[in-house]
């Protein structure tokens, strides 16, 4: 692999991944604009905001956004309270002024916290429930919406009871035209193929979509009745009659707004949810960058705000930075920033010049393409990985990938990062302080940093030293040492006296305050 993008390479890479990347991305924003209650043309909008404004601001450069999932209850019931679309508009674009504040204040480094552990299983988890949430779609059965990740959806089912239902209500048009989609790309990835020179330079995703159309129109003009002629089986991107109609689509805010608490509420939340997925979204995507770059948390969360405040400008739902897409570009062979730019300059050009093309694009085809994302994304070989690396790390990970595929993105990260905190406190529990003896007296030695976290363990320790000993503690190799831990020193240290045990206190000097005035501080907290 090549230490960084190449030239002219890169720019015809990032042409095609970024063609790829507005395929998959256009029945997403139509689809999350339906579950959120909002016009469908809404989710269009983010979706070319994501792509254009959202990647001029970031250096991410395989990252793309666009309207999230995860903020479609927060959307649909923010729409019910606020009582219109119009005043919603306004506390997306108030959401996107707090992010860029929190970039500014630097609180991206928020992301750096969450455990690597977590954010492989939240790459797995994604992979998994995009093959799960596809399944139904391959065989037909359309009636959840395109970029749902809940367990639970908005009828009462959940993941797997649709895939029950899908089974027995397959509809065989769609099962051939998923076989012969997954077949194209499966056969496309083979090097013989990529040996051809005139095909070459053309994405698989991309044949995948004209032969789902080809497919379809075939059975329609050959055996009527068989094809997909029901509209929920299709792509279906607002059409326009004219010029006038195709800008009637676009929503300004209600500014009016501005004294109302309730506005100021939504905004928050949508920020600060906005704020975290996008955050996680581009830890998992440096971590499938081929070429490994490090994208500035800070710079993303200023990013993410101004995507925020021109969609909500002219009528788009919340954006964030979103893994299936961005898994979609890097699959697809994205080398910089450049694709996901061209996604955005793809989805507006759709959505002005082609829509009645993309409206005969069965929906059985695009599943065809998320569901090899998906086996690319939860491949056997990382949960190896994983298992080899220990279950300090496994645990963690297949916890938050049974969580996310059981609840939400976000739930599950969260519940991934309490997991992964636990071994982290546990770790810091048994090792940073040691015991060894001679004869009868006894080395205590801090061997890093200690806290609050480590006192039960430092009090234990403590507490298994006889009486009539020699105790030396030593603080060489901590630069930090919390109060918590002198309170239970001097404390050992008084009870000493009435043991006859001896004790030396070696290298605190390093704490910024005398042994003196750190027991006084201690005794005056008693």
């Amino acid at each position: 692999m090549s230490k960084k993008p190449q030239g002219h390479l890169s720019l015809k890479n990032d042409f095609a991944s970024g063609l790829v990347v507005s395929l998959v991305a256009l029945p997403l924003c139509l689809g999350i604009a339906l579950a959120s209650g909002a016009p469908l043309f809404s989710g269009v909008i983010a979706g070319v905001i994501g792509g254009i404004i959202v990647t001029l601001f970031s250096n991410s450069q395989v990252s793309v956004s666009g309207p999230a999932a995860g903020l479609a209850v927060i959307v649909a019931t923010a729409i019910q309270d606020l009582g219109s679309y119009e005043v919603f508009l306004f506390a997306v674009v108030l959401a996107g002024v707090f992010q860029m504040g929190l970039g500014v204040l630097r609180m991206g480094m928020i992301g750096n916290y969450v455990p690597n552990a977590v954010i492989r299983g939240m790459l797995a988890a994604i992979g998994l429930v995009i093959i799960l949430k596809q399944i139904p779609h391959a065989l037909g059965r359309d009636t959840n919406y395109e970029g749902s990740f809940s367990f639970l959806d908005q009828a009462g089912d959940n993941t797997l009871t649709d895939i029950l239902k899908a089974l027995t209500t397959a509809t065989p048009a769609a099962i051939i035209i998923s076989l012969a989609c997954i077949a194209i790309l499966l056969l496309w990835e083979k090097p013989f193929i990529k040996n051809i020179r005139f095909l070459k330079p053309i994405p698989g995703p991309l044949v995948v979509v004209f032969a789902g159309i080809g497919l379809n129109e075939f059975f329609k003009a050959f055996f009527p009745g068989f094809h997909l002629a029901d509209p929920e089986h299709m792509v279906q991107l607002p059409l326009s009659s004219s010029v006038g109609e195709f800008f009637g689509h676009f929503t300004t805010p209600n500014f009016d707004a501005f004294t109302s608490k309730q506005v100021y509420i939504t905004a928050f939340t949508i920020a600060i949810v906005a704020s975290i997925e996008s955050l996680l979204s581009i830890e998992a995507a440096d971590k499938l960058d081929p070429y490994k770059r490090i994208t500035s948390t800070n710079r993303e969360l200023i990013a993410q705000g101004a995507g925020n405040v021109c969609s909500g400008l002219i009528g788009g739902l919340p954006i964030t930075s979103v893994v299936v897409r961005t898994s979609a570009n890097v699959y697809a062979g994205a080398q910089t920033k450049m694709s996901a730019l061209i996604h955005g300059i793809f989805l507006a050009s759709f959505a002005i010049l082609i829509p009645g093309l993309l409206n005969r694009t069965p929906l059985a085809c695009l599943a065809a393409i998320l569901l090899l994302i998906g086996y690319k994304l939860a491949k056997v070989e990382l949960f190896q990985q994983m298992w080899r690396a220990g279950y300090a790390q496994f645990l963690p990970f297949i916890i938050t990938v049974l969580a996310i595929v059981f609840t939400d993105l976000l739930t599950g990260v969260l519940i991934g990062m309490a997991v992964g905190l636990f071994f982290v406190i546990r770790a810091n529990h048994h090792e940073p302080i040691t015991m060894v003896k001679q004869d009868n007296c006894y080395l205590v030695r801090f061997n890093k940093d200690v806290t609050f976290v480590n006192k039960p363990i430092f009090k234990s320790t403590l507490q298994k030293i006889p009486d009539n000993s020699q105790v030396i503690i030593d603080a060489t190799k901590a630069l930090y040492i919390d109060n918590d831990i002198f309170d239970v020193m001097f404390e050992f240290r008084q009870q000493a006296y009435f043991r006859n045990i001896t004790v030396e206190l070696k290298h605190f000097d390093r704490q910024g305050k005398t042994l003196e005035e750190m027991e006084q501080a201690s005794a005056g907290g008693h």
